[in-house]
């Protein structure tokens, strides 16, 4: 299969599972040709930044942290949500490296991720048949707007340059400063065991931050705010990339460029082909197929690609798909995202892990514990439970520590976004608020699959970054925080 000579196009030979019809196709070729001539949303430099790193969370010197939305709306482009978004997955991050004590690499569902597969063509709405909604780039969700439409491939490259421009702008001017530190407000906690938890986590970042203003730790400069003309520094600025589930592969060929390999030193120099609408692109679960046009696409881009991992993949197809999109074993090039639900991981995982280290490909494992466990509630909202979220991901954790792996990092979808009065979403069942299921309706936003929310997501940053702390010191007592926060006991 992989003999096929590689170009952007060659994907259109294979089948394609999850492609849009779209009815005036010469309409689509014209918003195709002008979306390729114009300029890149990311750079070949950024991408090869993110793959050296990348390859350090292989080698267990770094984690991954993978948020955002599911799907992005073309209407939730706008500053307060962009804002809420970047500062929690800076929070959630500083958690992580205060327990870890390791680099974060950052990479959000942010700036493109407007697609969704679907299972289904049509849905029935009303008791009449229409096209699924296949996010915002395609069609859109009133029922009377369910054609798809081209001109939405233009306007997702707008949004999402507006997005990333803001993103860049924020991570520019001081947004990140440790001396501007998020609102590590407990008031939300209800549990007074995992508030006392919690504190202490909160103190002892205090404590570290303080320590290192008091040492001089951070430049004269840093003290006087960016807008009056202080530095960035060390303590201020950190690198953050985009990334979307590589759907639509129209778009996608429509923002691959050939140039110069950055890393490369021949000479002349060797060309390759990037993906320029995110620095990380993902294959999702219903586009694996290894005679499929995803994989075909995905295997001649330089960019790091993501895999998710689900129970119907078996060992040996899995390792094909491997050498598939990676023949070279390249170090930095592919993450596993595992995602089988809670009562699915013990009969999968291990096995996964120990084909990839029989081939010796160079992977990160990471563990999506959100898309294995989605459920309908009694009064008909798409959610999840929090306990059941975390034991699949602990259930993770227990799993490569006993195959003699390691967990690199996480993928997650969540929202730090608040409506007028300072309240959460109410999408997700549990956690340290206790949300019940007669409060999902209050604030319930998504119009794609239910997020973690403010509260919820730190909940989960708590967690990892607690076990972390007590792996490092070599503490093997009871997580004290996964049993208040209602994770279900592992059975080793």
């Amino acid at each position: 299969m992989e003999d096929l000579k590689w170009c952007p196009s060659s994907w259109k030979l294979r089948p394609a599972a999850q492609i849009v019809d779209y009815p005036d196709q010469q309409h689509l070729q014209r918003v195709l040709t002008k979306i390729n001539a114009l300029p890149p949303l990311v750079t070949p430099a950024e991408i090869e930044r993110l793959r050296f790193q990348l390859a350090a969370v292989q080698r267990n010197e770094a984690f991954l942290l993978h948020a955002g939305d599911c799907a992005e709306s073309f209407d939730a482009c706008t500053q307060q949500n962009i804002s809420a978004k970047i500062g929690l997955i800076l929070s959630f991050s500083l958690i992580l490296i205060w327990g870890g004590r390791l680099p974060v690499v950052r990479i959000g569902r942010i700036a493109g991720q407007y697609a969704k597969p679907r299972s289904n063509r049509t849905e029935i709405i009303d008791s009449r048949e229409v096209l699924s909604f296949r996010g915002d780039n395609v069609n859109g969700l009133d029922p009377n707007d369910r054609t798809p439409d081209p001109e939405r491939l233009l306007s997702a490259y707008f949004h999402s340059t507006a997005t990333l421009n803001y993103v860049r702008g924020l991570l520019t001017s001081g947004f990140a400063s440790l001396h501007h530190p998020r609102d590590w407000s407990l008031s939300h906690v209800r549990s007074p065991a995992l508030r006392n938890e919690f504190e202490k986590i909160t103190q002892g970042l205090s404590d570290v931050l303080d320590f290192s203003h008091t040492i001089g730790a951070d430049s004269g400069r840093e003290n006087v705010p960016f807008d009056q003309g202080g530095g960035r520094g060390v303590l201020g600025e950190v690198d953050f990339y985009t990334s979307h589930e590589g759907l639509m592969l129209d778009w996608e060929q429509a923002m691959t460029r050939e140039v110069d390999i950055i890393e490369s030193g021949s000479s002349p120099k060797e060309k390759g082909f990037y993906n320029t609408s995110a620095h990380f692109l993902w294959i999702g679960d219903r586009t694996r197929q290894l005679d499929g046009a995803h994989v075909e696409y995905f295997r001649g881009i330089r960019n790091p690609i993501g895999i998710k991992v689900g129970p119907s993949l078996e060992n040996a197809e899995l390792i094909r798909l491997l050498q598939i999109v990676n023949p070279n074993k390249e170090s930095g090039r592919v993450t596993l995202i595992t995602r089988y639900g809670a009562g699915k991981i013990g009969d999968h995982l291990a096995g996964h892990i120990e084909a990839v280290k029989s081939s010796r490909h160079p992977v990160a494992w990471v563990c999506d514990p959100m898309h294995g466990n989605t459920l309908t509630s009694s009064s008909g909202f798409k959610t999840r439970n929090f306990g059941t979220i975390i034991s699949e991901l602990t259930s993770c954790i227990s799993i490569h520590a006993a195959c003699g792996s390691r967990l690199g990092g996480v993928s997650l979808e969540f929202t730090g976004e608040l409506n007028d009065e300072g309240f959460s979403v109410t999408e997700c069942l549990g956690g340290s608020m206790e949300l019940s299921e007669e409060q999902l309706g209050l604030r319930y936003q998504s119009f794609c699959d239910p997020r973690l929310n403010f509260e919820q997501s730190l909940d989960v940053a708590f967690l990892i970054s607690n076990y972390f702390k007590e792996e490092r010191l070599g503490d093997k007592g009871e997580n004290n925080i996964y049993a208040a926060l209602g994770g279900r006991k592992i059975v080793s």
